[in-house]
């Protein structure tokens, strides 16, 4: 009774339907083997239904080549429905193209992705196209059906035209054979199609955009087996239940669309993180991204004139996925506390309160070390130098020991440096999937008083003021702050110190005042005043200047010089006298109304504009404080 049942739901064609159950199934088991078994296993098939297809064309070139002049009326009219039927195919077929993207799919599973992805993607493209195009012309031109045109005989046949090509000009050995290649190229497709989907659905089981249960990894095979399990059964559902037509065309337009967006991803990824190093960047930025927007939408839209069903499909899928992510995943996703591996140093204990230096650039090991030294000596702390590996997120992170060994010379740099000069430090590797994750949770590791770090003086981001990593460590260091720009000058001798008061300046007085204790460093203190400034308001602003200075407890020996800057800008008046000085050391200013602005905008302009050194300090706003700010904002 119940195969009775299925074989009524199977219809007519249940040879052909279990025939997919068991290769379907066999494939399946085939990804949850192991990468290496897939891609073995791809290549053979791959190798193999090449062969057949050049098989295919030897005989047709032959039968061309017997009357070249005759057999080439085959292919008029060029056009035959004209230039809307040729859009019409392109969106249809482009699903044809679609396996070059599963390349960068499993990039995770990729040797050297950064050089191999890019040309095994141009390479597939050169070989997929250049073989469609050959068979093609074969089969219009080889091919003198009674009665009617090459395209119309072709098109009347469909998915099996290739079969009636070969009927026309291979033996019958050959048509088998071409039988048996349309069932390679099958095979090859549904094989990389589970190891493509499954891996997507891997990433986001991670992320938790489905259910986490998807993320797990097998303990012996490595393989996300329990992705690849749900997605085959998925496949296998669709392909014993839906229409073919209807699958493909709505496969079709689902990557058309997705392609579209990959083109505007590539504009929105270049303003939005211009600091990513890019191995390999598109030509004609931004003009070719956005002309393959412009057509993938194009050809979309024009496929609802052909067939309306697919964009019915496709928008009721799109609808429930945006409906699910929304109701459920987005929240989830966003609950994921940031992942990072960071050993404790020996030694040592989280009581023991510390100057943290997180080490990126060995431009500037030496003058942040420096820096942190003195600071370190008059608080009475420790000195802690840290470098974060940083893991690409759809890596589990226990992975970046992998990479470590790019970020241990700077350490030893480190460590070679403060041996030379005869103070103490400890050195620290963190690996985090963001890198300010790892410098904040190296700072609440190590108890940081201070944290002491780099910037390169400018980002390209439109919303972001210092770069990604220097704003999020600014707006959640949960200790003082010390951003560093280093200038040309490697030795420091002389120092501006713009102050209008406020508890960043008092921060900034200290700093300045453990720097001139370990070295002799020539301090100017500045105050700006409009140009043109009468005696009277000269006169306020030393006196303002003088009272500020009195009230950090400074002593006036500190300070070679006092004088006043004529300026119509704050942030513009410093940094142009900063030309005169090897450091400008300006606090920041008190909270702003915009969250955007860190430091406030008149230390941010300095730090941007002064073509010398700059170090912006920020003192610690209190634990409660945020940690309100890094819930609401």
């Amino acid at each position: 009774m119940f195969s009775g049942f299925i074989f009524d739901l199977v219809g007519k064609h249940h040879a052909i339907l279990m025939m997919t159950v068991v290769i379907g199934t066999l494939f399946i088991w085939l990804n949850v083997r192991g990468a290496e078994v897939t891609g073995k296993t791809e290549n053979a098939l791959t190798l193999s239904k090449i062969a057949v297809l050049c098989i295919f064309m030897y005989f047709g070139f032959e039968k061309f080549f017997a009357a070249p002049q005759q057999n080439l009326h085959s292919l008029l009219p060029f056009f035959p429905k004209g230039v809307g039927g040729v859009l019409v195919a392109m969106g249809l077929t482009f699903i044809a193209f679609e396996g070059y993207d599963l390349i960068a799919t499993v990039a995770e599973e990729i040797k050297n992705p950064e050089r191999n992805i890019p040309r095994a993607t141009f390479i597939a493209l050169a070989v997929a196209v250049t073989i469609y195009l050959l068979i093609l012309f074969v089969s219009l031109s080889a091919i003198h059906p009674p009665g009617t045109t090459a395209w119309q005989f072709l098109g009347e046949f469909k998915e099996t035209a290739i079969v009636k090509a070969a009927e026309e000009f291979m033996p019958a050995i050959g048509v088998a054979v071409i039988v048996f290649g349309g069932l390679l190229s099958t095979m090859s497709a549904l094989n990389a199609t589970v190891m493509a989907a499954s891996r997507v659905a891997f990433s986001m089981g991670r992320d938790m955009w489905l259910p986490r249960r998807i993320a797990a990894i097998h303990a012996q095979r490595r393989t996300p087996h329990i992705a690849i399990l749900v997605t085959g059964l998925i496949l296998l559902v669709m392909a014993l239940t839906l229409p073919i037509e209807a699958v493909g065309s709505a496969a079709s337009l689902i990557f058309l669309l997705t392609f579209a967006m990959v083109n505007l991803s590539v504009i929105v990824l270049r303003r939005k993180y211009p600091e990513i190093p890019r191995k390999y960047r598109v030509p004609f930025y931004p003009y070719v991204p956005l002309i393959g927007f412009s057509f993938n939408i194009f050809l979309a839209l024009y496929q609802f004139s052909f067939q309306p069903v697919a964009w019915y499909v496709t928008v009721g899928w799109i609808a429930a996925g945006v409906l699910l992510y929304y109701a459920v995943f987005e929240k989830r996703a966003a609950a994921i506390e940031p992942q990072v591996l960071l050993p404790r140093v020996a030694g040592t204990t989280e009581e023991q309160p510390s100057v943290l230096v997180a080490l990126h650039n060995p431009s500037n090991v030496e003058t942040l070390l420096d820096l942190a030294r003195p600071v370190a000596r008059q608080r009475g702390l420790r000195v802690v130098a840290v470098s974060v590996v940083a893991v690409p997120r759809q890596m589990p992170i226990h992975e970046g020991l992998r990479f470590a060994q790019h970020r241990e010379p700077l350490l030893h740099q480190a460590q070679r440096h403060a041996a030379e000069n005869h103070f103490e430090i400890s050195t620290d590797l963190v690996i985090a999937h963001h890198v300010s994750d790892g410098i904040l949770a190296a700072a609440s590791q190590h108890n940081a008083d201070v944290l002491v770090m780099g910037w390169k003086g400018y980002t390209n981001a439109r919303d972001r003021v210092f770069g990604e990593i220097a704003d999020n460590v600014i707006r959640y260091a949960p200790c003082d702050l010390l951003l560093l720009k280093s200038g040309k000058e490697p030795h420091i001798t002389t120092c501006l110190f713009p102050t209008a008061g406020g508890p960043n300046a008092k921060l900034a007085a200290e700093v300045l005042s453990s720097l001139s204790k370990h070295s002799k460093l020539n301090i100017t203190a500045t105050y700006v005043v409009p140009p043109g400034a009468t005696d009277e308001q000269r006169s306020e602003g030393m006196e303002w200047m003088t009272a500020t200075l009195e009230a950090h407890d400074l002593p006036p020996d500190l300070f070679d010089e006092q004088h006043l800057i004529e300026s119509k800008s704050i942030a513009g008046g410093i940094a142009k006298a900063s030309r005169d000085f090897d450091l400008v050391v300006i606090g920041a200013a008190k909270e702003p109304f915009f969250r955007k602005v860190l430091f406030g905008e008149i230390p941010e302009k300095v730090a941007r504009f002064s073509p010398t050194s700059v170090l912006v300090v920020k003192k610690y706003e209190g634990a409660v404080k945020s940690l309100l700010k890094r819930i609401l904002g």
